[in-house]
């Protein structure tokens, strides 16, 4: 019997959760054990697991769980340095070279556990299974026309925060918009046939902003790409990789340029395969944009847990697409397998 447990994610501005009270009921049916730490933030309550069947563990609890459980999360553990003993399903970051992933691979080979990444958890063409993808992309832009907006009164992006419903969303970013008296930016985005890309489109066209679309047709030349810097936002949707086109160079911040805010969704600033290069760090929900040019102002939005910016929409919809993975988890089938053997690949001997 496989006996998940579900733990409460402890970054802050974390709300999500990537499995509702409905799917615990399935796997409960199907024979799983399910535990669900409690959690005061996660987007959907504690009561409604509960009521689901789901055993109800203290916060952090994970630690002490059973040799055999499956921890299940989103985002990143505590950075305590502690060996991990556990399989662990989260999003790990530790395959290109991050120097944080490479701490956490440490952790696991000291602990004598297993990373089951949910980024590389994917079918027999490479596809992943279940992605947060259109929603970081949906706040992505949304983050980025911020920074716009910010600019046009000559100051730089406030703090953000999570919105109860898109809808809310869109009505308080549209009347900021308006209130600047100026016609809408012009936005480019790069990978705009994928999910990540689709989600700024629609928020960006919601919004009245015209958009450049782009993919690998656009691309395939490798660069370099001179109509970026015409357009005011930019917004990647295209994950660092070997072969990656650099897309923005360093030498765009002293170049001519309408470009006034970057977006990158895929956020990767530590990887050598950045396709942005004129910042090294992520951004989050309290200094959203890194100002890297003063004259003309250039800032770059890098969130890396946007879709917690609607937790509940993004959690419903990832959770809806990896319920058929999660309940292939007791036969282990080929795309846990995969996962598996990918981390025995990295894994530091």
């Amino acid at each position: 019997m496989t006996h998940l447990w579900v733990r409460a994610e402890s970054r802050p501005n974390e709300d999500r959760v990537g499995i509702t009270p409905d799917g615990v009921r399935r796997l409960i049916v199907q024979g799983f054990a399910v535990t669900v730490e409690d959690s005061p933030r996660r987007v959907i309550a504690t009561d409604a697991y509960a009521a689901a069947g789901a055993t109800i563990a203290p916060e952090g609890s994970w630690r002490d769980a059973p040799a055999e459980a499956i921890v299940f999360g989103l985002k990143e553990l505590p950075e305590d340095g502690t060996p991990l003993r556990h399989r662990h399903i989260m999003f790990g970051h530790a395959y290109k070279g991050q120097p944080a992933g490479q701490v956490l691979l440490r952790r696991f080979a000291e602990g004598g556990g297993t990373l089951l990444d949910l980024e590389y958890l994917t079918d027999e063409a490479g596809r992943r299974l279940a992605a947060f993808g259109y929603w970081a992309g949906y706040a992505g832009a949304a983050v980025s026309l911020s920074a716009w907006v910010a600019q046009q009164a000559g100051g730089i992006c406030p703090p953000v925060r999570a919105w109860p419903r898109r809808d809310a969303l869109l009505a308080d970013l549209r009347a900021r918009m308006d209130a600047t008296g100026r016609p809408r930016p012009r936005a480019i985005v790069i990978g705009a046939k994928g999910r990540v890309g689709g989600g700024a489109c629609d928020l960006l066209t919601a919004m009245g902003v015209t958009v450049t679309r782009w993919d690998m047709a656009e691309t395939a030349h490798g660069g370099p790409f001179p109509e970026v810097l015409m357009h005011d936002i930019f917004i990647n949707a295209i994950l660092a990789q070997p072969g990656a086109p650099v897309f923005v160079p360093r030498s765009a911040i002293t170049a001519p340029r309408a470009l006034a805010v970057i977006g990158d969704v895929a956020c990767d600033p530590t990887s050598e395969f950045s396709p942005i290069k004129v910042y090294d760090r992520t951004t989050d929900w309290d200094a959203p944009v890194l100002r890297v040019a003063d004259s003309p102002v250039l800032d770059v939005m890098a969130i890396d847990n946007l879709p917690s910016m609607l937790p509940l929409e993004s959690s419903e919809d990832y959770a809806a697409q990896l319920l058929p993975v999660l309940e292939e988890l007791d036969a282990f089938t080929a795309p846990w397998a995969r996962a598996e053997a990918l981390f025995e690949q990295h894994r530091p001997r």
